[in-house]
């Protein structure tokens, strides 16, 4: 699996490019996005953009990048409905209207695009999503876990601590070597135990 992983800003989402034809997350800022693909594909390679939750720093741009390109974009049916909202995409903290995207595949968990399989994360968004490729092990975390033990804030519209401590002990029971995250660096170093972590530390947050 071929990984790239886009520039961003300091309080952009991570986006990553797999195998010329899924970009996970969009960011916010679309010339950026639209000229850093630009440069790593051709007209009509990328397929489908893959939203791991709504909220607006992953999702602003992902309506443009998807017409520019002729890609579709999937989220889950949880969070499809609050992509719209100022409020429910936290928007308004980027002092931005909620962004302008039309999704055409709406997930569940378990559907599975190239190596990538869809796991339902549900916690620091009602629809949040991890994308897992059991052939090459590696994560897309989303907003659900990040490097060393921090996990995804739930005081946000729809956020719920407990079903995120669910969601990440589904993550403990997979076998990760490589964790892409929807903000911070990738996790190459005891990934399964930073995970764990992660659970740990959103267990005793919530107590």
């Amino acid at each position: 699996m071929q990984v790239n992983k886009l520039r961003n800003s300091l309080y952009d989402a991570n986006a990553y490019l797999v195998d010329s034809s899924i970009l996970i997350d969009a960011g916010m800022d679309v010339r950026s996005i639209i000229d850093q693909l630009k440069n790593l594909i051709k007209p009509g390679e990328l397929k489908t953009i893959i939203l791991t939750h709504c909220h607006y720093d992953h999702s602003g741009a992902a309506g443009d990048v998807a017409a520019f390109f002729g890609a579709k974009i999937a989220i889950h049916k949880e969070d499809a409905s609050l992509i719209s909202s100022s409020h429910a995409s936290a928007s308004g903290l980027f002092g931005e209207k909620a962004p302008n995207v039309v999704p055409d595949i709406l997930l569940k968990g378990g559907e599975v695009f190239g190596e990538l399989e869809v796991i339902h994360t549900p916690g620091h968004t009602p629809g949040g999503i991890c994308l897992f490729s059991r052939r090459s092990n590696i994560l897309f975390s989303g907003d659900t876990v990040f490097e060393d033990g921090s996990f995804g804030r739930t005081d946000l519209f729809g956020g719920d601590s407990g079903k995120l401590i669910e969601s990440i002990k589904k993550l403990t029971s997979l076998d990760v070597k490589v964790m892409y995250p929807g903000h911070g660096e990738i996790v190459t170093n005891d990934t399964n135990g930073q995970i764990k972590l992660s659970l740990t530390m959103a267990s005793q947050f919530s107590d």
